[in-house]
């Protein structure tokens, strides 16, 4: 498995990353008419958007399988709400399911903290859907819930959880065996 930066012609592999595992990990959360009407093109604009910004504080990587396929991915950079003390923020990782629990998600989000740090940040937040199974790896990754808020996705008010880290060198320093 090769964790790189993305680069010009990964947009189709990412919002196809992006889309999967929409419908896979908040099937059951999110409205499934808002996700069963997600589409790989409705997200393609985004990531060649992102890809070609070149923000230096930004960063995405993309986890890519030996033979060119592209089965998840990670983006961060400067917090971008302010309400709250974190300079860095996880703004989004995602797998696909098949691959899911094997390692990448780490290897993808400690890519993006190492980015965060060379720029000077020091404290991290990402924010995660409330029932999301992916809390727990935040957890492990010794990540703190410091704050909820409401989200409205597909008509529907979620619950998102904010988890922090106060010093962002122990990212993952808590991680512990499944």
């Amino acid at each position: 498995m090769l964790i790189r930066l993305a680069r010009e012609g990964d947009a189709q592999g990412i919002a196809h990353v992006h889309t999967e595992s929409w419908k896979t990990t908040y099937r059951g959360i999110v409205p499934d008419d808002f996700l069963d009407h997600l589409t790989i093109e409705s997200r393609l604009s985004q990531w060649e958007k992102t890809i070609r910004s070149g923000e230096k504080d930004q960063i995405l990587v993309v986890a890519e399988q030996d033979h060119g396929n592209i089965v998840g991915f990670a983006c961060g950079g400067k917090e971008r709400e302010g309400k709250l003390p974190y300079d860095g923020e996880l703004y989004a990782i995602y797998l696909l399911n098949e691959v899911q629990q094997t390692g990448i998600g780490q290897q993808l989000a400690t890519h993006v903290v190492h980015h965060l740090q060379t720029h000077n940040m020091k404290r991290l937040i990402i924010w995660a859907l409330e029932r999301n199974s992916a809390c727990r790896f935040y957890e492990k990754m010794g990540g703190t819930p410091v704050q909820t808020q409401s989200i409205r996705i597909g008509g529907q008010d979620l619950i998102e959880v904010g988890y922090g880290w106060e010093d962002l060198s122990l990212f993952g320093e808590k991680s512990l065996p499944d």
